[in-house]
């Protein structure tokens, strides 16, 4: 078995070491780099530090230094050998098979390089050359400077079939074609494949020729071509310009994905460096990684057109299963009609940096871009909106960031959809009240954790059932006796699920039409409700026996005031529980599978801490049913 350093470079350039020594160590992004305790040694400050784009490790304690293979065989104890198949297996390569052939072949494939250098410096004296006049006159006029076209290596490749089939003529023909300067079709002779184009050199991360880029001078098709795959070249995992990008980026914090090179280059001209393209295809995962390497959040700047549109949103959607803590997409969004080069052509590169400056984040482009897709009339259409923004957030396989995403949505969706209601003045929002004997220390009465607010859709109900039976008669019960209370938790009630379709029903006209009210009372909210077919599932629950709470019974006596006081504290706890408590499982059920996965103290901690709310919560709904007489 032959591992050429070709090879190994390719291995080492598919691993994230900060992904990889994350596994077990717990790592911290400072800059652009990641800082650990080291686990070679015992120390307290971290000095280990870990860089993604140089693929290296450094302790500055004991000076433990190496890449992802190293950190396999001394941190991990395997051999060389079994860290290398680890990391290929994870990285979709497949280890050299132990065979002379396949030596030999690896052998070739490094001496391609040899081929497509030549050619790069074969195109550079054509465009130099007298031939080359009408060449340098186009990138003159798409003001492209001599120096400009020196740093990207512009070539030429002459309108012929034979020209560089003869100018690299020691090389072996066969190698000719595994490079992709030449096509071979059948038993034909095999021909220049660049015939008539300005050439442009695409370079790996190490500044290395892998394949060419060609743009037609005239007219003809495809106005642009690139190098097939090749094994130098795999245009899924490589993005042009990233030899000089990156290093940029270290000076900017900053990297911009445009769509094509010329693009990039017109970037560049106006001193933007930082700039980078895939090769013809959309943004492919192995590429986001690459940009997400340089920085957590690239910024997308697609053309204009509905083209470069709808490659944004391509490139959305490829993202989100990949989003993680910290790493996401920005989009500078362009005028219609106009890529990069027309920006900084009319407004320079501050007008350009000024458009970067606004770019949306990706959950704004997401929510804007579904929103525009149709009309918002029906309730129906509406509900398709709300479930093609949920299928994006249930994309993303991060817990977290998906729980935020459906919360995000959520919250836009509350806003543009908010039911609209008379003028009234500020709410008052539900707080615990104290009382002496309340549960949590400190005499402090029940009230929802505001850290968990806003709640997620999956929140509206219980395992698809809601609050049913006895609780949910209890609180509508409540509500007729002390309508007060609705305008106070009108936001709280509307999130509310209701199991049985008449009391949702009875819930719904109530928050409706006494929402916005001031002073109503029961007698008042009946004479609302007489001529609704709701009427009589009301006065029913006000009849109700066997509903033990404070607010369901009717007062009497000289304690009158005393009891009310106690029964309106008593159905706001009520109602924070209600409205808590389905909340607390959801994230119960996500922090039980998120520990699932992972098997950490972080997450074991998350669940119990959520089980003992839950568990606590429970315990005062019996608390507030005994305390009252049945």
């Amino acid at each position: 078995m032959t591992l050429t350093p070709q090879w190994l470079d390719e291995l080492r350039a598919r691993v994230t070491l900060s992904t990889l020594i994350g596994r077990t160590v717990k790592v911290t992004r400072a800059g652009r780099e990641y800082k650990a305790c080291c686990p070679f040694h015992n120390e307290k400050t971290p000095s280990f530090t870990i860089n993604d784009e140089k693929g290296f490790y450094h302790c500055f304690g004991c000076s433990a230094h190496g890449d992802a293979i190293r950190w396999m065989t001394d941190q991990r104890g395997l051999s060389f050998m079994d860290a290398v198949k680890e990391l290929a297996a994870e990285a979709g390569m497949e280890v050299p098979a132990a065979d002379p052939r396949a030596a030999k072949k690896a052998e070739e494939a490094a001496s391609l390089r040899d081929v497509v250098q030549g050619a790069a410096d074969w195109f550079t004296q054509q465009l130099d050359s007298s031939n080359g006049a009408p060449a340098r006159d186009y990138l003159a006029k798409r003001g492209i400077s001599d120096p400009t076209r020196r740093a990207f290596g512009f070539g030429l490749a002459p309108d012929s079939r034979s020209a560089l089939k003869e100018a690299l003529k020691k090389f072996p023909t066969a190698m000719l074609v595994e490079s992709g300067m030449l096509i071979a079709v059948d038993d034909k002779e095999p021909y220049d494949r660049f015939r008539g184009r300005l050439m442009i050199p695409i370079r790996d991360a190490r500044g290395r020729v892998i394949a060419f880029g060609g743009r037609i001078l005239g007219d003809g098709e495809p106005k642009y071509l690139n190098s097939p795959d090749t094994p130098l070249f795999d245009k899924g995992r490589v993005l042009y310009n990233i030899d000089k990008a990156s290093p940029a980026s270290r000076q900017t914090n900053r990297i911009i994905v445009v769509e094509g090179y010329m693009d990039v280059i017109a970037l560049a001209e106006a001193g933007i460096a930082d700039a980078v393209a895939p090769l013809g295809t959309a943004l492919t995962e192995a590429q986001l990684g690459l940009i997400w390497r340089m920085v957590p959040v690239p910024v997308l700047c697609f053309d204009g057109d509905s083209a470069g549109q709808k490659a944004a949103m391509r490139a959305a959607m490829r993202a989100l299963p990949l989003l993680r803590p910290g790493f996401s997409l920005a989009f500078a969004v362009l005028p219609a009609g106009q890529d990069p080069d027309d920006i900084v052509r009319a407004r320079g590169a501050e007008g350009f940096t000024a458009l970067l400056d606004e770019a949306q984040p990706l959950v704004e482009r997401l929510w804007t871009h579904e929103v525009a897709a149709g009309p918002l009339a029906t309730p129906e259409e509406r509900a398709a909106l709300k479930t093609r923004l949920l299928a994006h957030a249930d994309a993303i396989e991060d817990a977290d960031v998906r729980h935020h995403y459906r919360e995000a949505f959520r919250e836009r969706l509350d806003m543009l959809f908010a039911r609209k209601q008379p003028e009234r003045g500020p709410r008052v929002p539900w707080a615990p009240q104290p009382q002496r004997g309340g549960f949590g220390g400190g005499g402090r009465r029940f009230g929802p954790d505001p850290r968990l607010q806003p709640p997620v859709d999956e929140a509206r109900s219980i395992g698809k059932i809601g609050i049913g039976g006895h609780y949910a008669a209890a609180l509508i019960a409540g509500l007729l006796r002390y309508p007060a209370a609705i305008r106070r938790h009108e936001e709280a009630l509307t999130r509310l699920a209701v199991a049985d379709s008449g009391d949702a029903e009875l819930l719904r006209v109530m928050l409706d039409n006494a929402g916005g009210q001031e002073g109503l009372d029961c007698e008042g909210l009946l004479a609302i409700l007489e001529p609704m077919k709701v009427y009589n599932r009301a006065t029913t629950l006000l009849r109700a026996d066997g509903m033990h709470f404070s607010f369901n019974r009717r007062l009497d006596g000289e304690e009158v005031d005393a009891a009310r006081e106690t029964a309106l504290r008593d159905l706001d706890e009520y109602i924070g529980v209600l409205v808590t408590q389905p909340e607390i499982r959801t994230r119960l059920a996500e922090a039980t599978a998120d520990y699932m996965r992972t098997m950490d103290d972080e997450g074991h901690a998350r669940q119990q801490k959520l089980r003992a709310m839950d568990e606590e919560l429970t315990r005062r709904l019996a608390a507030l049913s005994d305390s009252s007489p049945g």
